[in-house]
């Protein structure tokens, strides 16, 4: 399991992904995603430097999309998210790996100081999942997105440097058995 630079062959198989309803029931749109519309934006991620994006891999194939964004050298923080696309993959750790992958990136690579994520409320799993990476629930932005003519709280979580630093040496022997397992599958 890696993550790996998007490129441009990525662009229609990312536009697949994002208009699938397990995919998208989870994001803040749930507008059918044109070519064009996807066009533009894979256009604006590709030369944002305010964004990196990557291809979750599993076993050699793409299975999902993990970014950082909002990215910022002055206050040393960034914000992200994940999905894994792939159904056949959910549930057996790659989004652990995921998430271990991304922290130890931004706070160790990069030197950052936090990291920060939005998670709509009835995504209970992924709250949970970043909760027990150590981040903290931070705020509630009251029906902040509506979809499907519904209204839905969104839940602002981070983690810092030193609750990552604290958490790691439970973490990472956990994230190894998960990489071991994935191997073996």
């Amino acid at each position: 399991m890696c993550l790996r630079a998007i490129r441009p062959e990525d662009k229609e198989i990312m536009r697949e992904w994002r208009n699938s309803p397990e995919v998208s029931k989870y994001m803040y749109t749930d507008d059918h995603i044109t070519p064009e519309t996807h066009e533009k934006w894979f256009h604006r991620i590709l030369s944002d430097p305010s964004c990196r994006y990557w291809i979750i891999t599993y076993k050699d194939k793409g299975v999902g999309v993990a970014n950082i964004c909002d990215i910022s050298e002055r206050n040393k923080r960034c914000f992200w998210a994940y999905y894994i696309a792939d159904p056949g993959v959910r549930g057996k750790g790659v989004g652990a790996v995921v998430e271990y992958e991304i922290l130890r990136y931004v706070f160790e690579e990069l030197k950052f100081n936090r990291l920060c994520c939005e998670v709509l409320s009835f995504n209970e799993t992924t709250v949970k999942t970043h909760e027990s990476f150590g981040f903290k629930k931070e705020g509630c932005f009251r029906q902040h997105i509506c979809k499907g003519g519904v209204f839905h709280d969104v839940i602002s979580m981070a983690i810092l440097k030193e609750d990552w630093e604290e958490i790691l040496p439970t973490i990472k022997p956990k994230i190894l058995r998960i990489k071991e397992r994935l191997h073996k599958i």
